[in-house]
C-alpha cells in the first residue's frame, strides 16, 4: 500500500519532526525492557498508544502534512534488552519515504564493529543521521571511546542527536534503574564540538536542569543545534524562546518526542509562545531542511 509513494519533498509538509521515536518493531518486539517502559508510561502520564508501530506513525504524520525524523535507541550494553534493529526502521522507514527520515542508534560500547555498522547503514540503508542516549547508554559524550564513531559520522555528512538534560527513562525506578543523568549534561558535547567541527550534533529538548549550558554550546559552537522535544511548549523557560526569537533562530528545531506528546499538542502550544513571524517557519522546518541536506524544489 505504500510501494509507490515518492521520496520526502520538503515544499510539500508544513514542518518536519526532528524527533520521533520507534518504540514498536512489526513483530512487536519493543526498544525498552518491559519494566523501563512501564516506568516511562507512568512518568509520562502516557495511557494508550504508548508504543505504536511505524506503520501507524506514518499515518499520524503524513495526515497532519508533516515529516518525522524516525529512530530507537541502542543501550543493550546496559540493559541487556536487544533493540529494534536499525535496519528494521530503515526498512519501515522506506515504505513511507514522503513523511519517514531514517536515522539508527548505535551504543559507542560496539567499538569497531560499530564503527563499520554506522557506515554500512548510511551507505546500504539510507540511514540519515544518527542518535545517542548517553545516560541510558552509559556513558560520557566526551569519552574518547566514542570518537571513532563520532569521526565516521562526520565523514558520512550526517548529523549526530544527543539526548541532553534529565530523563522520563528509569526514573521512579530503584536507583532510577542505574541511569547517570550527568552523562546528558550538554556541557559535555562542548568538548566533542570542538574537537569535531565537521560533526553536526544536535542537543534534543530543552536541557533541564541545564538549559543555559545548551543555549552557551549552540551559541559558541556553529556546528551545534537544539531541538525543541521533550516539553510541551508552554513550559519552554522563557531563556529559549528569547534565543530561539533571536541569536539561535537558525539553529532550533521542532521536534515532539512523539509517542509522549503528540505533534498537535506541540504545534498549538507552540502557535501561543511570542515567536516572530519571520522566526516560525524556521523553527518548523527550514533549519531541519539544513541540518539534512534535504533539496527543496
Amino acid at each position: 500500500m505504500t510501494a509507490n509513494r515518492a521520496p520526502l519533498d520538503p515544499d510539500t509538509v508544513d514542518a518536519i519532526d526532528f524527533h520521533v521515536h520507534a518504540e514498536r518493531a512489526d513483530d512487536g518486539h519493543e526498544s525498552l525492557p518491559p519494566q523501563h517502559m512501564a516506568a516511562s508510561a507512568k512518568y509520562f502520564r502516557t495511557t494508550g498508544g504508548r508504543a505504536p508501530g511505524i506503520d501507524e506513525i506514518a499515518e499520524v504524520y503524513r495526515s497532519r502534512r508533516l515529516a518525522a525524523v524516525l529512530f530507537t535507541v541502542d543501550s543493550e550494553s546496559v540493559t541487556g534488552h536487544p533493540p529494534i534493529p536499525n535496519e528494521h526502521v530503515a526498512a519501515a522507514a522506506a515504505r513511507h519515504p514522503d513523511v519517514l527520515i531514517p536515522f539508527a542508534s548505535i551504543d559507542p560500547h560496539r567499538g569497531p564493529a560499530g564503527v563499520a555498522l554506522a557506515r554500512r547503514l548510511v551507505a546500504e540503508h539510507g540511514v540519515r543521521g544518527f542518535k545517542f542516549h548517553p545516560s541510558l547508554q552509559g556513558f560520557a559524550p566526551d569519552d574518547r571511546m566514542a570518537y571513532p564513531l563520532y569521526e565516521a559520522i562526520a565523514e558520512l555528512g550526517v548529523p549526530a542527536l544527543f539526548h541532553s538534560g534529565q530523563t522520563g527513562i528509569g526514573a521512579g525506578m530503584p536507583g532510577g534503574a542505574g541511569i547517570r543523568l550527568g552523562h546528558s549534561n550538554p556541557m559535555l558535547l562542548d568538548a566533542v564540538a570542538a574537537d569535531l567541527p565537521e560533526l553536526t550534533v544536535v542537543l534534543a529538548h530543552p536541557s533541564f536542569p541545564w538549559q543555559d549550558e545548551a543555549l552557551a554550546v549552540a551559541s559558541h559552537k556553529p556546528n551545534v543545534y537544539i531541538d525543541l522535544s521533550g516539553w510541551a511548549p508552554k513550559y519552554f523557560p522563557a531563556q529559549l524562546v528569547s534565543y530561539a526569537n533571536g541569536p539561535l533562530r537558525h539553529k532550533v528545531l521542532f521536534g515532539t518526542d512523539y509517542p509522549l506528546i503528540s505533534p498537535d499538542r506541540w504545534l498549538a502550544e507552540f502557535a501561543e509562545l511570542p515567536i516572530k513571524d519571520e522566526v516560525r517557519p524556521l523553527i518548523l522546518k527550514h533549519n531541519a531542511v539544513h541540518v539534512l541536506g534535504l533539496r527543496t524544489t
